[in-house]
């Protein structure tokens, strides 16, 4: 009989760093890609804004909305059965005001079904993140590079490495910590000062290009997969060149479509051996990806 996997929580988060037990996270966009992240071991998906760039095109994660954002949440949802899900609050979806931040992030629990949302900023959002807390929905917060701030940082920079950065870092990982955070994103920052936080804080770090010291990592998938063959951060291993995979089996399929390979006379139905009624459908006539 198989049995439903424990949810991972915010509280099985907090164990994991009270244990040394790393924490591995990865972006999810749709149920197909978060139920093979989930059943590979995935803590944590978050349905980051990032889909911005490595699904609608765009430049920046600027132009993702808060609906586009509840959408593809309740894609994930489905598709994972163990990972604790955690929803990206977009740009502009919180900065307004605190009634605006606390409204936004209860769309994105409600409608959209995650088990948390996450946050870009530190000391500035320490009384939004103190409200949601106390309204019951838990926050991640980010500190860092934070990509939303895109054009006022002048690009995608390592943090930190300023005058006052180091200590601007930690002031803000702890506002977030003692606002109710239940863990911190540090974003390309310095190996030493993400290790000092790390230290310092008693909820987990998740690092992306903030070296080893963190309690956990976090990776875009398409990045960590291969799916994109031109960008090559320092800080991305990939792990697969799917980019490729994908490239030579679709030139594959394209290829027997043209010459009549495919499809072939055993994928193809005939009248003599459909005995079923014409509104019938055969089991596995349709695939069943991502369905539970």
């Amino acid at each position: 009989m198989q049995t439903t996997p424990r949810r991972v929580t915010i509280h099985t988060l907090r164990q994991m760093k009270e244990k040394g037990e790393r924490i591995a996270m990865l972006t999810a966009y749709d149920a197909t890609f978060a139920r093979l992240l989930d059943e590979a071991g995935a803590d944590v998906l978050l349905v980051g804004d990032s889909l911005g760039m490595v699904v609608q095109g765009h430049d920046t994660t600027l132009p993702v909305t808060l609906d586009e954002i509840a959408y593809h949440i309740r894609a994930v949802v489905r598709g994972a059965r163990r990972a604790h899900v955690v929803g990206d609050m977009p740009f502009m979806s919180y900065q307004a005001s605190i009634e605006q931040g606390i409204s936004n992030a209860g769309k994105l629990m409600k409608e959209g079904g995650c088990h948390s949302v996450k946050l870009e900023g530190g000391a500035q959002h320490a009384e939004l993140v103190r409200r949601l807390v106390g309204a019951g929905i838990p926050v991640m917060g980010h500190v860092g590079l934070t990509p939303q701030s895109f054009h006022q940082l002048g690009g995608f920079k390592v943090q930190g490495r300023d005058p006052g950065g180091r200590e601007r870092l930690m002031e803000d990982a702890k506002a977030l910590e003692e606002a109710g955070c239940y863990s911190v994103v540090l974003e390309a920052i310095p190996a030493d000062i993400a290790r000092e936080i790390t230290a310092t804080l008693s909820v987990p770090t998740i690092g992306i290009g903030a070296g080893t010291g963190c309690d956990g990592q976090v990776l875009v998938s398409y990045d960590m997969l291969g799916m994109d063959e031109t960008f090559k951060p320092r800080f991305v291993r990939r792990y697969a060149t799917l980019g490729q995979t994908i490239k030579d089996a679709v030139s594959h399929y394209v290829a027997d479509v043209r010459t009549g390979a495919f499809p072939s006379d055993a994928e193809s139905f005939s009248v003599a051996e459909n005995k079923a009624t014409p509104t019938a459908i055969e089991p596995g006539f349709y695939s069943t990806a991502g369905k539970k």
